[in-house]
C-alpha cells in the first residue's frame, strides 16, 4: 500500500487579500521570493499594486515556499490563492505543483512514481530536499530549457545554503547556459539576489539590479553595491535572455506594445482607478470654479520667519503649510462647506472633522492622500504630518487607507509654474483648493505699484451642497488670511 502525504495539514495557502477598503482586485508588482526559499512569519513576500497605492504583502506563517500561484505582471482577484507555503519540509515527498494558476494542489504521488507529462517550470518547484528527485531529465523527453531551468533552480539553492547535488547525466549539455549568467548578481530565472530594500531603493535610483555586481554574503546585492551602480549614472537594461529563463515568473510582454509611431499602454491600478472616479465625479457632482487673485507678500515674510523659529525645527516650512492652517480656519468660519452628498438617502453629511488632502503627483500616478483630522493639529504638528506624507507618496508607499475619508483637498499646481486651473472634486468630497505659481508682480499697495508676492486661488465645489454664497466665503477667507496671515490668531 502507498502512503499518501497529508497535503491539508502540510501545505497552507496564502490567498489576495483585500488590502483597502472594498478593493476587489490587485497587480502583483514582484515577488521577494522564489519556490524553495525559507519564510518566516512576518516575512514581505512580493509587492502588489492595488487601484489605489503599491503594497507589501507579508506571509502570516513560517515554512518553504512551495508554489507561487501567479507571475509578475499578473492581475489577481482577491479571495485567490498566490503563494502555496509547505510548513512542514522534510516530512515527504512534495506533490506536484498546479499547471494552471487557479488550480487546487493535487494528490501527493506514491513515492517511487515517475512523473511524467509535468512542464519543467520554476512555479511550483518543491524545496531543497526533494529537489535532486525533480532534476533529472532523460532522453529526448525533456527540452533544452527544461535542463537549463533545472540547473538555475539547484544554483539558487546552493546560494541559500542548501547543499550542492550532483550533477545528473542526462542534462550535463545544458549546464554552462545557467553556469554563466548573462549579468553579475543573478539568480534562478535572471532574479539578482537582494533584500527588499535594497531593491526599493534601487527602484528609486532607476537602477536595474541584474546590471549590479553583488559584493554580499552568497552573491547577494548591497545597498553599497546599488549606489556604486548609480554613481556612474549609466544607461542600464537587463538584456532579454535573462528574463526568458523563467518564463513562468515574468511579466507580460504585451503589458506595452511599442511601435516607430505610437505606444500603447494598459489602462489599470492607480491610473485606472484615476480616469473611473474622475470620470465619475465630473459627471455626477455640478462643479462650480471661483477665482481670487490675491497678494501674499506677508505670508512669504511669515513663511520665512518660521523657517527660524525653534518651535518649528525639523519640519518642513513651506507656503503650502500656511495655505493649509488658512483653509482648515476657513472652514471652521464656514462649516457646512465640509460635507457629503448620500445619494442613497437623500441627505446631506456635514463632518465635524476634517481629513485634509494633499494631491501628489508619483511616478505611479496622482493620489490625495489625506491628513486624519488636521482641524485639531498645531501647526508644528501640521507641518510634520504634510512632511510625512509627502515623503510617503514620493516613495510609493501611501497606504489605501491613508487616502481614504478624505473630506476637503489642497492641490498645488504651483510648483509646476501654473497659475491656476479648474479642479476635479475628488469622489465624496465637498471642495477642492488649487494654489497657483506665487510670483513677483506688480500690484498696487497703499496707493502705490510696487513688486509684491501674488498667487491665484481656485476653488471647485460640489454645487448640490455649496451654494455661491457659500463658496464665495470660504474662498474669500482663504485669501483674506493669505493677505495678512495674523488673521490666523485672531479668527482661529
Amino acid at each position: 500500500m502507498t502512503t499518501m502525504t497529508d497535503t491539508s495539514a502540510r501545505f497552507r495557502e496564502f490567498k489576495m487579500p483585500d488590502v483597502g477598503e472594498g478593493l476587489t482586485e490587485a497587480e502583483i508588482l514582484k515577488w521577494y521570493v522564489q519556490p524553495g526559499d525559507t519564510v518566516t512569519d512576518g516575512q514581505v513576500v512580493c509587492e502588489v499594486e492595488t487601484a489605489k497605492a503599491a503594497v507589501e504583502l507579508p506571509i502570516p506563517f513560517d515554512g518553504v515556499v512551495h508554489e507561487l500561484r501567479f507571475a509578475e505582471g499578473t492581475t489577481v482577484d482577491v479571495g485567490q490563492v498566490i503563494i502555496a507555503i509547505d510548513v512542514a519540509p522534510g516530512s515527504g515527498d512534495a506533490p506536484a505543483p498546479a499547471a494552471e494558476p487557479a488550480r487546487e494542489p493535487v494528490e501527493a504521488p506514491e513515492a517511487d512514481a515517475e512523473p511524467k507529462g509535468r512542464t519543467p517550470v520554476l512555479v511550483g518547484y518543491g524545496v531543497a530536499e526533494s529537489s535532486t528527485k525533480r532534476r533529472p531529465r532523460k532522453g529526448a523527453a525533456a527540452a533544452p530549457e527544461a535542463a537549463a531551468v533545472a540547473a538555475a533552480v539547484q544554483a539558487e539553492l546552493n546560494g541559500h545554503g542548501a547543499p550542492a547535488a550532483p550533477a545528473p547525466a542526462a542534462p550535463a549539455p545544458a549546464a554552462p547556459a545557467p553556469a554563466a549568467p548573462a549579468q553579475a548578481g543573478a539568480a534562478a530565472g535572471g532574479r539578482p539576489l537582494a533584500k527588499p530594500p535594497v531593491r526599493k531603493l534601487a527602484k528609486d535610483l532607476g537602477i536595474d539590479l541584474a546590471s549590479v555586481v553583488p559584493t554580499g554574503k552568497d552573491g547577494i546585492i548591497t545597498r553599497e553595491d546599488v549606489h556604486a551602480a548609480a554613481a556612474p549614472a549609466p544607461s542600464r537594461a537587463a538584456p532579454a535572455p535573462v528574463a526568458a529563463e523563467a518564463p513562468a515568473a515574468a511579466a507580460p510582454a504585451a503589458d506595452v506594445r511599442d511601435s516607430a509611431r505610437e505606444t500603447r499602454v494598459p489602462v489599470k491600478g492607480v491610473r485606472k482607478a484615476i480616469a473611473q472616479a474622475m470620470v465619475g465625479s465630473a459627471f455626477t457632482a455640478p462643479h462650480v470654479t471661483e477665482f481670487v487673485t490675491v497678494d501674499v507678500t506677508r505670508t512669504m515674510k511669515l513663511v520665512a520667519e518660521l523657517k527660524e523659529d525653534k518651535d518649528m525645527a525639523g519640519v518642513r516650512v513651506n507656503p503650502l503649510l500656511v495655505i493649509a492652517k488658512a483653509l482648515l480656519v476657513a472652514i471652521k468660519r464656514n462649516p457646512e462647506v465640509n460635507a457629503a452628498w448620500d445619494e442613497v438617502n437623500q441627505e446631506i453629511v456635514r463632518k465635524h472633522y476634517v481629513n485634509l488632502g494633499i494631491a501628489a503627483a508619483t511616478p505611479r500616478g496622482l493620489i490625495v492622500p489625506n491628513i486624519k483630522d488636521a482641524h485639531d493639529k498645531t501647526l508644528p504638528q501640521l507641518a510634520e504630518a504634510l512632511g510625512e506624507l509627502v515623503a510617503t507618496a514620493r516613495e510609493g508607499r501611501t497606504s489605501p487607507a491613508a487616502m481614504a475619508g478624505g473630506t476637503v483637498t489642497i492641490t498645488n499646481v504651483g510648483v509646476f509654474g501654473v497659475d491656476t486651473g479648474t479642479p476635479i472634486l475628488n469622489p465624496g468630497e465637498s471642495a477642492i483648493l488649487a494654489v497657483g505659481a506665487i510670483k513677483l508682480q506688480p500690484w498696487v499697495h497703499k496707493g502705490k505699484v510696487k513688486p509684491r508676492q501674488v498667487t491665484t486661488l481656485a476653488l471647485s465645489f460640489d454645487h448640490r451642497l455649496v451654494d455661491g454664497e457659500l463658496g464665495s466665503k470660504v474662498l474669500a477667507d482663504v485669501a483674506a488670511i493669505l493677505e495678512q496671515p495674523k488673521r490666523l490668531i485672531t479668527w482661529a
